[in-house]
């Protein structure tokens, strides 16, 4: 690989998508990493962030069945379940004093009106003020304008005036049309995804994104989604991180899941790409905390939470652990010469730990 892409980097000028293609096609993953770490640390120094929260999937019943999702049930079918309302609230309290972001995110129930997600947003702030909700991705929220009637700034109006702090990035995929309808032909297009993201961004929703790589897609398919992206944030500056999802295996897809090699290739040329996103985060739940610990000198800033009780990367077979203590985190930001520096949902700074 010739030093011309890595002069770019250093001089602070913008990749395109045939620097990114030589990135990929690239086997110099330490001068990639190196050069990931120097945008990283231009940005937030020595900071690695991570959160206090929890996961809450209020059901597994919905009517899309994409192909490499293990987590959804179908009404009678063996494991469905849904909750109401204050089981979850019952399930919340039991830990309340342990997390102060909640990530919500579920099936589309074939059933429930939009006045249960609405009750639900309202009554988590009602009973747990301290705690920031991030909730429902852009999948739902088009699920929500079609079962509700109403427009889309409107749906995310009313879930905002309810208590929604910010929308996860989840329901992204990958953005080629071709490959998304071998993948998830159920869910809505890109230019949707986009679309949801980009109204919630307007009435003052941050939101993050994803990629699912390491599938059917090419190298090409995940440089247009990271370009795409780009050019929102671009418009917006309502993306707070990028966190791309290393797929996990469901044969019938494919076999294999992608290397550690390509795992921190990918966040790297995230990194390097994204140059107007904030944070990649490494989520140690589909890395596994070791990979994850050697993102963060490859361009990583976040390692997500404490991720109490996480159900969807494990239904499809993440080896990973379902939950870890802050202090887990800590040691692992430490022992990678990191200052762990815990946040909110919005990356409010909580609590500096010194290194």
């Amino acid at each position: 690989m010739s030093r011309r892409v890595f002069d770019k980097v250093y001089e602070g000028k913008r990749l395109d998508d045939k620097d990114a293609l030589e990135l990929f096609r690239s086997d110099d993953l330490f001068g990639i990493g190196r050069a990931a770490a120097f945008v990283s640390e231009r940005l937030h120094g020595k900071k690695v962030f991570y959160t206090r929260n929890r996961h809450i999937n209020p059901t597994n019943l919905c009517i899309n069945r994409c192909k490499f999702c293990a987590f959804s049930r179908s009404v009678g079918q063996d494991g469905a379940y849904a909750h109401t309302i204050g089981e979850i609230i019952d399930k919340l309290a039991a830990t309340a004093s342990t997390f102060n972001e909640l990530h919500i995110v579920g099936g589309l129930h074939p059933d429930w009106p939009f006045s249960y997600y609405l009750d639900l947003i309202s009554e988590i702030k009602l009973a747990f003020p301290h705690v920031q909700i991030k909730a429902f991705t852009a999948v739902e929220i088009d699920h929500f304008t079609k079962i509700s009637g109403r427009g889309l700034e409107a749906t995310l109006a009313a879930l905002k005036e309810r208590g929604l702090d910010m929308l996860p990035g989840g329901g992204a995929e990958i953005f080629n049309e071709n490959v998304r309808s071998r993948l998830c032909p159920e869910k809505i297009p890109a230019s949707r995804w986009l679309e949801v993201h980009e109204a919630a961004h307007n009435i003052g929703i941050k939101t993050n994104a994803t990629m699912l790589y390491g599938h059917i897609e090419t190298y090409d398919d995940r440089i247009a989604h990271l370009m795409a992206l780009r050019a929102l944030q671009d418009r917006t500056r309502g993306f707070q991180a990028f966190i791309p999802l290393s797929y996990q295996p469901v044969e019938s897809i494919a076999a294999c899941s992608p290397s550690g090699i390509d795992d921190l290739k990918t966040i790297a040329i995230s990194r390097l790409i994204l140059d107007n996103f904030p944070h990649i985060k490494a989520y140690w739940i589909m890395l596994g905390e070791k990979i994850c610990q050697i993102a963060l000198y490859f361009g990583a800033t976040d390692i997500d939470g404490t991720v109490i009780e996480e159900k969807i990367a494990h239904s499809a077979g993440a080896s990973s652990a379902e939950a870890l203590t802050a202090q887990q985190m800590i040691h692992l930001i430490k022992r990678a010469q990191k200052e762990p520096v815990e946040r909110n949902a919005t990356y409010e700074e909580v609590n500096a730990t010194c290194a």
